[in-house]
């Protein structure tokens, strides 16, 4: 086009005709924004630890690190080693292995829930009652002295009948003590709802929660809990609707995350002990739909557990953590970045694969979102969606300790947190 040259525009459409159809369209802009308000922003954990609460102590945190940490000293006890167990080479062998000792130093467990349900099992009411006030207490005074995982919590009974009553006690106990030992709910706190099956248990626990936050004069929507998918029922409804949808929105807003149990879903469906793992395709079909329910509505899916634990002899625990590695990075790459963990042990490998899963890729994926901030050319034509999720990607690495700020900042010639978030919750002009 020849510089100086003013083309003429012209239309054929009244301003009335756009701003009818906007005025249509005003209900499914509501109904969008309330129910796909995009990722909340927060940090994911990378696991889940489950604890009874009989066995739930003040030591609990430091206890797991110190196991983990005996664990390596025995049976891969150098970087070398340890890479050698799971694949690893080069200078990526060298940065997981570091890494994963000062996680297990610092900071062993991302998130953690006192069990009353399947780990802790039916007790006298009396026995249960002074667990759950012990663990209220103790997860208090955990964030008081800075020792707390950054998130806690409990996983209660579930909403059916046989034992309704006692998971609404646990649940009234532990918050209550929250409240009375810390002034308040502290910020890190998660409830889980365990074995639902119909959307209606899900609005009973809203209405739990919505009588307790009127009760003790909190904020409308403060509770939030998590759903553990854990039936058949859950993911499909006798009219072959999917379930797991439903059940968002029966929760009006307070849904945090979808949990997967991988040993109670397996023998849902009839799976034998023996192939009930993570990666059974059964497996795949329930966390896909989960996936996909859960998209842009702000709540997260989390993976089940491999119950194969890394003990006995040295070449006994080899073959549970490459299990467990494996695992965790399928995941990973399949965009299930939380998972389970049963077993101290289980936590060297969670770390080891969630750290290689970032550092192997941070320097692309940092390459290409510097080069689609500036403006820059390359090899690969990113869009917007695709600075969001690379975005996405550097920052759970930021936040897991897979990477540092500095060098996620120097990779990308100067891009900030601050800069990294705003690709990755991108207003509505730039989605």
């Amino acid at each position: 086009m020849g510089q100086g040259r003013q083309e003429k525009v012209v239309t054929s459409l009244a301003g009335a005709v756009g701003e009818a159809i906007s005025a249509s369209l005003a209900p499914v802009d509501a109904e969008l924004a309330r129910r796909y308000p995009g990722d909340p922003g927060t940090r994911q954990p990378v696991h889940t630890v489950y604890v009874p609460g009989d066995v739930f102590a003040a030591d609990t945190v430091r206890s797991w690190g110190d196991q983990a940490l005996a664990a390596l000293d025995e049976h891969a006890p150098d970087a070398a080693s340890f890479a050698a167990v799971l694949g690893l080479s080069g200078d990526l062998a060298e940065a997981v292995h570091d890494r994963v000792r000062a996680k297990l130093e610092h900071e062993p467990i991302e998130d953690l829930r006192v069990d009353f349900e399947d780990g802790y099992g039916p007790r006298p009411d009396a026995e249960e009652d002074e667990a759950a006030a012990r663990a209220a207490r103790l997860i208090t005074e955990a964030y008081e002295k800075g020792t707390a995982a950054p998130y806690m919590g409990i996983r209660m009974k579930c909403m059916e009948a046989p034992v309704r009553d006692r998971g609404i006690r646990t649940l009234d106990i532990v918050l209550t003590g929250l409240m009375e030992a810390g002034g308040g709910l502290p910020d890190g706190l998660v409830l889980t709802l365990p074995k639902v099956t119909y959307a209606e248990q899900v609005t009973a626990m809203v209405r739990l929660l919505e009588e307790f936050e009127k009760a003790r004069g909190l904020e409308p929507g403060r509770i939030g809990f998590e759903i553990q998918i854990e039936t058949s029922q859950a993911i499909l409804a006798t009219d072959g609707t999917a379930t797991v949808a439903r059940m968002i929105q029966a929760a009006e807003g307070r849904a945090t995350g979808l949990h997967y149990g991988t040993f109670d879903y397996s023998a849902c469906l009839g799976v034998s002990a023996a192939h009930q793992a993570s990666d059974h395709p059964a497996a795949d079909h329930a966390k896909a739909i989960m996936q996909v329910a859960a998209a842009g509505t702000g709540v997260r899916v989390s993976d089940g557990s491999t119950n194969v634990l890394p003990v006995g002899p040295t070449e006994q625990v080899h073959a549970a953590w490459r299990l467990h590695y494996g695992l965790t990075r399928r995941a990973l790459a399949r965009a299930y970045y939380q998972g389970w963990d049963m077993h101290p042990r289980h936590i060297p490998t969670r770390y080891a694969a969630v750290f290689a899963f970032y550092r192997e890729g941070y320097a692309q994926a940092a390459a290409r979102l510097s080069r689609y901030a500036n403006r820059a050319g390359g090899d690969v034509m990113d869009e917007p969606a695709t600075a969001k999720a690379l975005s996405g990607y550097l920052l759970r690495g930021l936040d897991c300790g897979a990477l540092d700020a500095a060098e996620v900042t120097r990779v990308t010639e100067g891009l900030t947190r601050a800069d990294l978030e705003g690709f990755a919750r991108p207003g509505p002009s730039q989605a």
